[in-house]
């Protein structure tokens, strides 16, 4: 393939995701943690103030929130889940959105289509990456998967840092692998600053600290060079990232954000916090004007630790808790991505243990040693991945596949360097030509099962779960119901003439805004009532699991639904049902 065909091809198919993208996100009502993260960002560049949802870093609700400033919006600056309450994000993203007279799907249109830009953004550079890197025909094969999976297309339209986290996470691994590689100054600098700025993406990017030490002292080592100097170096890039980017972009967020209620804020969030240094150092920095923006960034990332090791309430395969399963982040992985890619990853695999042509006890020490030197950037996506997923299985937040996504871009790259490497190691043309056929076909599968789905990419299974319409037996949140498919009831309603109905949502939107006087809120405790009744299948299915031993809240309260079978659906992921 030549160059200008493989640019065409890459063009085409970067133009195909945004259309899919922008083109199915318009339909969507507002869903969970876009009722915080909009109407917080709009925040931190109408008022420089970051008192709303400290827990995620700023960039991704500032990338969003930047097009609302062309918009005349109302901003409920006297309210108190703003001026007296603490940390009040979900009230004061109600209010912002429903209750001071904006336009919530005119704000969610411009708010999104950043994030789509980010989506496609991350695609260009992944093909970039590869195709330097690997070859044109590994960058296609890569972009073609990025393009078409359907996690990305269902999360890379919302705003969310999912997507913005694992473009941190290519982004700043290409640019400290560039430095190790070669630590000229340039190369230290720009990578201190691009892992500044990816720092503030998403908390969970704290783990290329730990990622970043280990390939460098690899890397280091294997080269016969100094590890001091490497990790001296490393901790200046460092340095670079927190003066040049993580200070000032937190300064100007705190800019007329109250010493006094930094402070109490501060203390009231971290009052239950059991990591005790840290929290304290927090405290202590909150209302110094010079070191208050660290403090808030080290607030947040103290939350967001807290959080994965707490946990949250989920529906898991019949079973509900809070406490999390090792194995969840496993099996979510294996049913909401399409399975001609688990096949295409299982070829991979035994196609290079075939090429492993020496036993694996002769000369074992120096064949790993070149193999990773002459692999390294492979080498380091896999150690990557073995950090990730090991994070992952050990943290208690089990809320969706979207907290893996960042795994997904170096499997691509691996899978796909398998199998190019395995088909070239094929000498027979039958066989080499029967192999291509193979994957191609796997690939067309995998296209198909992504156009299949669409527009209702988030609640995408694949054929193990027996597809979409059936996933949310294993698992909900926001790996099936978000509360997108609102807006689809409202519809529903309105053509099928019905006059009431009752209602248990769970989402972004706000019923009495779409669904005017024809609702009412419906408690599952009273049993079956007449009449129209719609459920969010999100609330059905914790309401219908099983609680694991010492989780001691309220279940079973929909089981009583279960004799009865839903005349319609709004979308995926409102089931609705009319009881005589």
């Amino acid at each position: 393939m030549s160059e200008k065909l493989t640019n065409i091809t890459a063009f085409i198919l970067l133009l195909v995701m945004f259309g899919s993208a922008f083109s199915s996100y318009r339909e969507d009502s507002t869903t969970m943690d876009e009722l915080s993260h909009i109407p917080a960002g709009y925040s931190y560049l109408s008022q420089k103030d970051f008192r709303i949802n400290p827990e995620h870093p700023p960039l991704i609700k500032d990338l969003a929130a930047f097009p609302l400033l062309f918009l005349d919006l109302n901003f409920s600056s006297d309210s108190h889940s703003w001026t007296t309450n603490v940390n009040d994000q979900w009230v004061f993203g109600w209010e912002f959105l429903y209750n001071i007279g904006n336009n919530p799907d005119q704000i969610m249109f411009w708010a999104r289509l950043p994030m789509v830009f980010i989506l496609v953004f991350l695609g260009w550079f992944l093909f970039w990456w590869t195709k330097r890197e690997f070859g044109k025909q590994t960058a296609i094969f890569v972009l073609t998967l990025f393009s078409f999976s359907p996690n990305f297309l269902a999360h890379g339209r919302l705003v969310t840092t999912d997507v913005g986290a694992t473009l941190g996470f290519v982004l700043a691994t290409y640019f400290w692998l560039r430095f190790i590689k070669n630590p000229s100054k340039k190369n230290i600098i720009i990578a201190g600053l691009i892992l500044g700025l990816c720092l503030l993406f998403k908390f969970s990017l704290i783990l290329l600290v730990p990622f970043f030490g280990i390939i460098t002292i690899v890397f280091a080592i294997l080269k016969k060079q100094s590890v001091l100097k490497y990790v001296a170096l490393s901790i200046l890039a460092g340095i670079i990232g927190i003066i040049f980017v993580i200070l000032p972009i937190y300064q100007l967020h705190v800019l007329n954000y109250p010493l006094e209620k930094q402070l109490s804020d501060t203390k009231t969030i971290l009052e239950s916090s059991p990591l005790g240094p840290l929290k304290d150092l927090c405290i202590f920095m909150a209302d110094k004007p010079i070191l208050r923006p660290l403090a808030h960034y080290l607030l947040g990332l103290l939350m967001a630790t807290q959080r994965t090791a707490f946990g949250n309430t989920v529906y898991f395969m019949g079973m509900v808790s809070a406490s999390g399963w090792w194995y969840y982040f496993p099996v979510v992985y294996f049913l909401k991505v399409p399975l001609s890619f688990h096949i295409l990853t299982l070829i991979s695999l035994l196609l290079i243990s075939v090429l492993v042509k020496k036993p694996f006890w002769i000369n074992t020490k120096e064949r790993i040693k070149k193999c990773i030197l002459d692999n390294f950037t492979a080498f380091s996506m896999l150690v990557f991945l073995l950090i990730y997923w090991i994070t992952s299985i050990s943290g208690n937040l089990n809320i969706g596949v979207r907290h893996i996504l960042p795994v997904f871009p170096f499997t691509y790259i691996l899978v796909a360097l398998g199998l190019n490497s395995a088909i070239k190691e094929i000498k027979k043309p039958v066989f080499k030509k029967a192999g291509i056929s193979l994957i191609l076909m796997l690939l067309f599968w995998y296209v198909f099962s992504s156009l299949n789905v669409y527009p209702f990419y988030l609640s995408y299974f694949n054929e193990i779960a027996s597809g979409p319409d059936n996933g949310y037996k294993y698992v909900v949140d926001s790996n099936y119901d978000w509360g997108q498919d609102l807006k689809r009831l409202t519809r529903w309603l309105k053509e099928n003439n019905i006059e009431k109905i009752k209602v248990d949502y769970f989402g972004g939107g706000d019923l009495a805004y779409y669904l005017g006087d024809k609702w009412e809120r419906f408690d599952p405790l009273q049993g079956p009532q007449k009449g129209w009744l719609a459920v969010s299948i999100g609330q059905l299915q914790g309401g219908r699991g099983n609680p694991v031993p010492g989780f001691e809240q309220p279940s079973g309260y929909y089981r009583w639904l279960n004799k009865y079978t839903p005349v319609a659906r709004a979308g995926k992921s409102i089931f609705i049902y009319h009881i005589d």
